[in-house]
């Protein structure tokens, strides 16, 4: 793929502009349904009741079953390539969960990128929900050929 093809389902043509510390990502939101977190869990093989399971997720304190955190990796790393581009190569992605994903909730992800350092961005990422906020850390990429500054 070159730099002026089409990049199928992004609704753009070829690699973003090359990408400067303070740079602010469009917001991603994923709207949080049953299908999306146990089809999560069962891709990740994280069978613990929690994630599938509604009243033993009750009976375990919570009020309905709830993301894993493969799962939410998985979002971030899309919403990233979903940015830089079908080519942009995750190369470290740190993240810390905090308020829960449930059912019938929305996640709402942002992005900073914080550092550009030739071929190699630092984001920023955060995921809120109604609750607070699900998922914080950084993901370093490297960008596509072209992109970098």
């Amino acid at each position: 793929m070159t730099a002026d093809e089409d990049v199928p389902g992004t609704g753009r043509t070829g690699d973003p502009p090359p990408p400067r510390a303070g740079d602010v990502l469009a917001p991603l939101e994923i709207e949080i349904t049953r299908t999306l977190i146990v089809a999560g869990a069962l891709a990740s093989r994280d069978y613990q009741d929690v994630h599938h399971d509604p009243e033993l997720a009750r009976r375990k304190g919570a009020p309905d079953i709830f993301m894993n955190i493969l799962t939410t990796n998985g979002l971030v790393g899309r919403y990233i390539t979903d940015h830089f581009g079908p080519r942009a190569v995750l190369r470290k992605v740190a993240i810390r969960l905090g308020a829960p994903n449930h059912p019938g909730d929305t996640m709402v992800l942002t992005g900073t990128v914080e550092e550009v350092s030739g071929s190699t961005a630092t984001v920023r990422v955060v995921g809120t929900n109604g609750i607070g906020s699900h998922v914080t850390g950084t993901v370093t990429v490297t960008l596509p050929a072209g992109a970098a500054a």
